[in-house]
C-alpha cells in the first residue's frame, strides 16, 4: 500500500527573509516573503508560520494567497525580531496544475541577523533563505 502512494518532491520555491527600511516609522523590519522560482503558477497557497523552542511557544500565524505567477514573490508576513533567537517554521500548501503540495522551511535560532544577508537574484534584494 505504502508503495502506491506518490509523495512529490517540491522544489522552485522557498522562503526568505529581507530586511526593509519602513518610510512610515523610519525604522529597518524584517519581513518573510514567498518565492516562486517555478513557470508555473502557483494557486491557493497557505503559509502557516509559529516560533518555537523548548521553553517558548508563538501563536500560529497563516496566510492565504490566492495566486503566485510564475517566477515571482509575495511578502506573507513582518517579522519581529524577538522571534530570531528561536527557530521558525514556515509550511507551505499550494496547487500546481490541480496536484496539492507541501514543503516546510525552518530559519534556525539566530540564523536571522544582518551580517547573514546575501543578495538574493530572485528578488534582487539582499535577504537570507530558509532551509528546508
Amino acid at each position: 500500500m505504502k508503495k502506491d502512494i506518490s509523495i512529490p518532491e517540491v522544489d522552485g520555491i522557498t522562503i526568505a527573509a529581507l530586511q526593509e527600511y519602513n518610510d512610515t516609522d523610519k525604522t529597518n523590519d524584517w519581513y518573510v516573503y514567498l518565492i516562486n522560482e517555478k513557470d508555473n503558477d502557483l494557486e491557493m497557497l497557505v503559509v502557516v508560520s509559529q516560533g518555537f523552542s523548548d521553553t517558548k511557544t508563538t501563536s500560529v500565524f497563516r496566510k492565504k494567497i490566492e495566486k503566485l505567477p510564475a517566477n515571482s514573490f509575495a511578502k506573507i508576513e513582518l517579522i519581529h525580531p524577538d522571534v530570531f533567537a528561536i527557530q521558525n517554521r514556515f509550511q507551505v500548501t499550494f496547487f500546481e496544475e490541480n496536484q496539492l503540495f507541501e514543503k516546510t522551511f525552518f530559519f534556525e535560532a539566530n540564523t536571522i541577523k544582518e551580517g547573514a544577508l546575501r543578495m538574493l537574484k530572485q528578488i534582487d534584494k539582499r535577504g537570507i533563505l530558509a532551509s528546508s
